[in-house]
């Protein structure tokens, strides 16, 4: 297995022939409108996508969206949908974004209405786990949306967590299901007002102690309300002795994973 970290939450999987793009925000610097008004109110993303994603995305053979609506274009933009919809990838998704991406013209590919279970995926199975976008008032008028389990024959197990806090469901769901590898959003998020609405260092560093196996750390250094830094992660893991398992890729990464093989990086 193989993640590529493009930039922010957006992901490029490769399970053998299979290349899986998750959450597309393809977007050109600054395109997008801030996120924030007072403070960091830079227009959004703050960087431009690496020089290896148009290659890479000429590959992408499916797309996984965790959450779209409510004006989420950090995970789907205009720029992603488009450039979905002109080449017909299919795009797996909940039953609550189905309608949404077939009306915008989108080759959705809905998962079961039970979707919590396991359900065929890519020769194996996929799972969805319920994500928490923020409590509160914040929380309140956000999309939650949720994260995924990937489990393929001959691969680690990939955790998706999507943009959650560390709730107490994913505390259980990561203590009962130990996956070999797991991708946490670490940038912190939050708005002008209420708290963080996915998990900042505290969270990510909290996640890595439950975790048995390696986690990965993406969402940041791309959005204007995201105030984590990859360097003061990597300092937080080190101080608290997980740096090893905690892996913070840089936009155009590739890391590499085997089954029981400890993950090495390469650059796409």
């Amino acid at each position: 297995m193989k993640i590529q970290q493009l930039r922010n939450a957006t992901l490029i999987l490769q399970f053998g022939p299979h290349r899986v793009l998750v959450d597309p925000m393809l977007a050109r610097k600054g395109e997008l409108p801030p996120l924030r008004l007072f403070g960091a109110n830079q227009r959004n993303p703050l960087v431009e996508l690496p020089a290896s994603a148009e290659q890479a995305l000429e590959s992408v053979t499916h797309c996984l969206i965790t959450h779209c609506q409510k004006g989420h274009f950090d995970h789907l933009d205009r720029a992603g949908k488009r450039w979905l919809r002109d080449r017909q990838i299919p795009v797996i998704c909940t039953p609550h974004d189905a309608p949404y991406l077939a009306s915008r013209g989108l080759n959705v590919q809905p998962l079961p209405a039970a979707h919590q279970q396991p359900c065929a995926f890519l020769g194996g199975t996929l799972r969805t786990v319920a994500c928490t976008h923020g409590l509160g008032l914040v929380g309140k008028l956000m999309e939650h949306g949720v994260g995924y389990l990937i489990e393929l024959p001959g691969e680690p197990s990939l955790y998706l967590a999507g943009d959650t806090l560390l709730t107490p469901t994913v505390r259980e769901f990561v203590l009962c299901e130990q996956p070999a590898v797991s991708v946490v959003p670490a940038g912190g998020a939050r708005f002008d007002l209420g708290g963080d609405i996915i998990m900042g260092i505290e969270e990510v560093i909290a996640f890595t102690g439950l975790s048995h196996a390696t986690v990965v750390a993406n969402h940041l250094e791309a959005i204007s309300h995201c105030p984590t830094s990859r360097r003061a992660l990597a300092a937080a893991a080190t101080t608290a002795g997980v740096d090893a398992r905690l892996l913070i890729p840089e936009d155009g990464e590739t890391l590499l994973f085997e089954c029981a093989v400890q993950p090495q990086s390469a650059h796409a």
